[in-house]
């Protein structure tokens, strides 16, 4: 039977659709909202033939989600094969629902083959089975129809004709089309449908005529995002489907040189409908460029249904070939007396970038031995490039300075020179006694490894006050070390940090301990950076950001010195926790954790020892210890925790200033570790001096160099404190210059 255009559906749908209207969709695959379809015009009521454009599908309520109604077999079983070409005489008519082999099993769908892709726009005829897409004519076994103001179409033409699959899940009685990345899910009988699992509804109730499942045209173009157009005169609706197949490619890191450089090219193609790539297509490729520059280089595919990607571009930069490095040095003669400082100056360069690395081979200051001697230097540019140069230099058999002479005359500040540990013993020895200054040390360094969340140390103070932090993460997860501060008192309260530094996360508690005194002195230096902080009565803030701004792997260590100064009593809370919990949220429920080790904690008043020395220095062998528990104590304290005794073993966190009024003219000041491995610093008339000493024997027969006064007296200051994962004691030594020689 013919289905015929009623006179009122046609009048609305020529009202409608006065001119030619592009409908697109805009929602994302699976999106809960799809939009409203309108159309340039005002849209007409319900009763045109377009209705569902102003209706569109929409996600059931989330909270009562529909349920599809059950119906029969025949109902839901998915449309024949129903699309044909116009010149086969096959009847409209398809074979019965139950011969679809998509229905064999229920619980694994079985896939049918993929359907030719869609080549082009897919024209419906209304009111007819006609279609033509891609320059061929097509027959559906139904006719484009009305029903209550909703065009339908046959599902199966549709799903051919655009290249998408339909399978049958017979246990729930659905429909499945599959375009692109979406699934549709339609049930007979039912105005709901799923797109990748969210609700929706059509603008009618899909339905079976006769084996060919019937589904609103409009609803199932919005629900895929395939635009359309309405073309009145013609009687004609035309779906646009855009699923194009996709290209891509990389090329193999690292640089492009011109002329040099084949270029691997690895391409990734795919069609959405599952069809083979037929063909590709480059543009501006070659596996060698050859000159320097800028190349656009793209790519597309074309699958077996004709259709080409839209062109995947990179910009390839080609780069000259390398220039290499030239290494050069020069010396300020060729042949030197043993003992005669070796001035080296190094003139390489690299005439397209930059040098990024120097490898000297013996480089020494000075030899002391007589004999040609080989030096080179080894430079590598930032593209890999690398030159060699070397320079043979004649040593003499006079001698100008001793090894030991040059070693105290030359040794750069900082680093090491070899001495007699064991002389060290019978040195003259200052007198040493000392003021103090009123700051009070918060020492937290027990229990040093710790196993679980807690607090290390807690108590209040008023005043100047120094923090020495020192703790290892043992609890087995990822955890950070905090310092609040919390205003016990009546009235507001006033921080104000004037000195920090912090070293860590490590693994290397020497690392650790050295960088950590070496950045407070820095900041002691640079006149601190005051920040004020502000405590209403019983608030609560975290002071020094820094020590939580990386959460401590197992094993790490963080090592911290700062100092503040306040108006009132602060109570001071060092605790370390899970890296995602809130320290302030938690302190109050966070246990004491007990020091069950050696290793100290407390709160140590006068905490800066000042020596302040009038005698003249340097004149003669001599030497200052400290840290040794004889002449400089250690540090009786309180911990604040238990209320018990405490003692500052080693006086960690303790800074000594040392004020010596007069240094004799050419005078080395060093320092010697008396306990083995040493890594720290001192601040010296301003300047932070950093020094390390590995290792134990050796390292007591070593001596770094801190500072040389000139050929006048001096005077000289040096701020000095132990630093922690290093051995104690130590002590400064005073040494006279050896007479310099020409």
């Amino acid at each position: 039977m013919t289905i015929h255009w009623k006179k009122p559906a046609l009048a609305a749908a020529i009202a409608l659709a006065a001119t030619t209207s592009t409908l697109p969709a805009y929602a994302a695959p699976g999106d809960p909202a799809l939009p409203v379809v309108s159309a340039s015009t005002e849209a007409p009521p319900a009763s045109a033939l377009l209705a569902a454009s102003s209706a569109a599908p929409t996600p059931a309520d989330a909270k009562t989600p529909a349920e599809p109604a059950a119906s029969s077999d025949s109902a839901n079983s998915p449309a024949s094969n129903d699309s044909t070409p116009s010149a086969d005489p096959a009847s409209s008519a398809g074979p019965p629902a139950s011969a679809d082999p998509a229905a064999a099993d229920p619980t694994t769908p079985a896939a049918r083959l993929l359907p030719p892709a869609p080549v082009g726009e897919l024209i419906l005829h209304l009111n007819s089975a006609a279609m033509e897409q891609g320059g061929k004519s097509y027959k559906a076994a139904r006719p484009l129809v009305v029903k209550k103001g909703v065009t339908y179409a046959a599902l199966r033409a549709l799903s051919d004709r655009i290249g998408a699959s339909i399978q049958n899940d017979a246990k729930a009685k659905e429909t499945i089309v599959r375009f692109g990345a979406a699934e549709l899910r339609l049930k007979a009988g039912s105005a709901v449908y799923r797109l990748n699992g969210v609700q929706g509804k059509l603008a009618g109730a899909a339905y079976d005529d006769r084996g060919a499942l019937m589904v609103p045209l409009v609803s199932f173009a919005q629900a895929l995002k395939i635009p359309y157009t309405v073309l009145s005169k013609e009687k004609q609706i035309v779906l646009k489907p855009q699923l194009k197949p996709t290209a891509s490619f990389t090329i193999q890191k690292g640089e492009i040189v011109a002329g040099e450089t084949q270029i691997v090219y690895e391409t990734q193609a795919k069609s959405p409908n599952g069809l083979a790539i037929a063909d590709e297509r480059w543009e501006g490729r070659q596996d060698v460029f050859a000159e320097p520059g800028s190349y656009k280089v793209s790519y597309s595919v074309q699958d077996a249904a004709g259709v080409w990607s839209d062109p995947y571009a990179l910009t390839i930069r080609v780069v000259a070939p390398n220039i290499p490095p030239v290494a050069q040095f020069a010396t300020d003669k060729d042949t030197y007396r043993m003992g005669e400082p070796i001035a080296f100056t190094d003139t390489s360069s690299d005439a397209d970038g930059q040098i990024v690395s120097r490898q000297w081979t013996n480089n020494r200051m000075a030899f002391f031995e007589p004999g040609d001697v080989t030096v080179q230097l080894t430079v590598t540019d930032d593209r890999g490039g690398v030159s060699e140069y070397s320079k043979t230099l004649t040593i003499t058999n006079e001698t100008l300075y001793a090894r030991d002479e040059f070693n105290k005359l030359f040794t750069p500040t900082g680093a090491n020179y070899a001495i007699d540990g064991s002389a060290v013993r019978n040195l003259e020895a200052l007198p040493y006694t000392y003021t103090t200054e009123p700051t009070t040390l918060f020492r937290s360094s027990g229990p040093e490894s710790v196993t679980t969340d807690g607090i290390l140390y807690q108590d209040t103070i008023a005043g100047n006050t120094r923090f020495m932090l020192h703790h290892k993460n043992k609890t087995g997860r990822d955890a950070k070390l905090y310092l609040i501060a919390k205003n016990p008192g009546s009235a507001e309260a006033h921080l104000q940090a004037t000195a920090d530094g912090m070293a860590g996360p490590s693994p290397f508690p020497e690392v650790a301990g050295r960088m950590s005194v070496a950045r407070f002195f820095d900041s002691k230096a640079a006149g601190g950076m005051p920040k004020t902080l502000a405590l209403a009565p019983g608030e609560s803030k975290l002071i020094y950001a820094d020590l939580s701004a990386k959460p401590m792997k197992q094993d790490d260590i963080i090592t911290f010195h700062g100092e503040v100064e306040s108006d009132s009593a602060i109570q001071y809370s060092a605790v370390l926790v899970e890296a995602s919990r809130d320290p302030i949220a938690a302190l109050a429920s966070l246990p004491p954790l007990d020091p069950n080790q050696s290793i100290v904690r407390g709160t140590f008043a006068d905490a800066t020892r000042v020596f302040d020395y009038a005698e003249v220095v340097g004149a003669r062998p001599a030497k200052l210890s400290l840290t040794d528990n004889a002449a400089d104590p250690f540090q009786q304290g309180t911990d604040g925790m238990k209320g018990t005794p405490a003692l500052n073993s080693g006086n960690y966190g303790v800074l000594y200033k040392v004020v010596l009024r007069h240094v004799a003219p050419r005078t080395l000041i060093s320092f010697n570790p008396r306990g083995g491995l040493f890594a720290g610093a001192a601040l010296v008339n301003g300047k932070t001096v950093s020094f390390a000493h590995l290792g134990m024997s050796e390292a007591t027969n070593q001596a770094s160099v801190l500072y040389r006064t000139g050929d006048a007296e001096e005077t000289v200051e040096i701020q000095i404190t132990p630093a922690a994962g290093s051995n104690l004691p130590f002590c400064l030594l005073f040494t006279p210059l050896p007479a310099l020689r020409t």
